[in-house]
């Protein structure tokens, strides 16, 4: 039994990762889930340039 509820604990925390909201501005956008693929960050394509061109 308590493997089973690990496996649904761990399931449910993949899903919250990909769940589309950017860290930086809370939107949602598709680009951040491609973004946390390609730098393992969650930032939207917006911020990701904002962050590029003023980084603080």
């Amino acid at each position: 039994m308590t493997e089973d509820n690990n496996t649904k604990h761990q399931d449910n925390t993949n899903t919250e990762e990909l769940n589309d909201i950017c860290d930086e501005c809370k939107n949602t956008d598709e680009s951040v889930t491609q973004n946390l693929i390609l730098t393992g960050f969650k930032i939207c394509k917006s911020c990701r340039v904002s962050k590029t061109i003023f980084p603080i």
